[in-house]
């Protein structure tokens, strides 16, 4: 009876029959008395559960004024999953039993383990994540057009103008939140990887975007380096990059080739449906052994490497095709190295097309020159200062798209 219970739960669909048998013998039951708080917003942690029978309310900003129930999850469904994926590990929301409740309790590294034994799991895992979150934004979006309509009405009466704001400003809040969740998906700290420096930034042309990046630790002497742009901007592709990023995570292994992930994450992301999206990815692994950066590039820009006396060019390349559309998409595969001493800059095109009130774009050659003529100070130092520049050359023009950096430096 628990083997059947357990294998309808949306995350472990498809799991094969001994795999089922081995969670249920090893997952820990609870009883949970009614009105009992599982976890609080921020706390850490190392644990998911699933529910077997009752209701659990999910709950942000507990016990405090603007406190708000965002979802009641039912028996098949699960709790807490954010905080194993989040970089961070802090649980994004409060969980409270409604009424007396079984669970099973899963740990981090159970998780973990049994993510990699079955990598198919992540696709059911990243459904429910992303039908969690479209109904959330479209929630938030449809409440934000019919209060904005409101609000223009509002301004013949200056009460009832005043009430509207107010409700704005709150739906402005709930945007935040949205904002907060796609970040913390995105590494809040870097890795170390001895013989070298890692600096990244990454600015929304709106309160979300479509553009990502990580920087994974796969081995002591490897990290795994993303970068990826959703077309188009805002929540769909908020979304769609949400879903590209879990899955690159997921797949990235030290023992899979770069070009193997991409075609994988690809495949998957045409099983989950039509998004009338895509986008541009470039995954590569940096290896201080070798000092080599082996890479897929899918439709994304090109690396430009600076030499340790300002050369900057951009790296070899090859036809790359973009993610999400074709079945097979032909990457673009090389092989590059950092000289001593110097940089390999990353980038989404919203550093080239960034534009100048006069509508001329920053460009690849202001890039090339920019990057070559800056090579003092950490890869941080190196973000920030690009992005410097490209507020100065944008002036007061509004900034029309996400722009994401990494930045790799050599330090040997």
């Amino acid at each position: 009876m628990k083997e059947k219970l357990l294998a309808r739960a949306p995350i472990f669909k498809g799991l094969p029959d001994e795999e089922i048998k081995k969670l249920t013998d090893s997952l820990r039951e609870l009883e949970v008395p009614p009105s009992t708080t599982l976890f609080r917003e921020g706390d850490p942690g190392d644990r998911f559960y699933i529910i077997i029978q009752g209701h659990i309310e999910v709950i942000k900003a507990l016990d405090t004024p603007e406190e708000r129930l965002i979802g009641i999850r039912g028996p098949g469904e699960f709790v807490g999953e954010l905080s194993l994926i989040n970089r961070a590990g802090l649980r994004t929301a409060s969980v409270r039993s409604s009424g007396p409740a079984h669970l099973w309790e899963m740990s981090h590294q159970e998780f973990d383990e049994l993510l990699h034994e079955q990598p198919s799991m992540a696709f059911e895992l990243i459904k429910v994540l992303s039908e969690r979150l479209t109904t959330a934004h479209d929630s938030t979006i449809k409440d934000l057009q019919q209060k904005n309509l409101e609000l223009t009405r509002a301004y013949e009466d200056l009460k009832a103008a005043q009430a509207q704001i107010i409700e704005k400003e709150r739906l402005e809040k709930e945007l935040q939140v949205a904002f907060e969740i796609q970040t913390s998906i995105l590494p809040q700290t870097l890795p170390e990887l001895d013989g070298y420096d890692f600096g990244a930034i990454m600015v929304p042309a709106r309160a979300v975007g479509g553009d990502f990046y990580d920087i994974i630790s796969l081995s002591p002497d490897q990290v795994g380096i993303i970068i990826g742009d959703v077309a188009d901007k805002g929540v769909p592709s908020a979304i769609f990059m949400s879903q590209t990023h879990a899955l690159l995570y997921a797949m990235a292994t030290r023992d899979t080739p770069p070009d193997r992930v991409l075609q994988r994450v690809n495949q998957l992301l045409l099983k989950i449906g039509e998004s009338n999206l895509f986008v541009t990815v470039l995954y590569g692994v940096l290896d201080r052994r070798t000092n080599q950066f082996t890479y897929a590039r899918a439709g994304h820009e090109l690396p430009i490497i600076v030499s340790a006396d300002g050369k900057a060019e951009t790296a070899p390349y090859d036809q790359g095709q973009l993610m999400g559309v074709l079945e097979g998409p032909i990457l673009d595969e090389q092989t590059i190295s950092i000289p001593p001493g110097g940089i390999m800059y990353l980038y989404t095109d919203g550093v080239i097309d960034a534009r100048h009130a006069n509508g001329d774009s920053f460009g690849m050659e202001r890039l090339i020159e920019e990057v070559g003529n800056s090579r003092d100070g950490t890869a941080q130092d190196l973000c920030d200062r690009l992005w410097q520049s490209l507020c100065a050359f944008q002036s007061k023009n509004a900034q029309e798209d996400d722009v994401t950096l990494v930045v790799i430096k050599s330090t040997s």
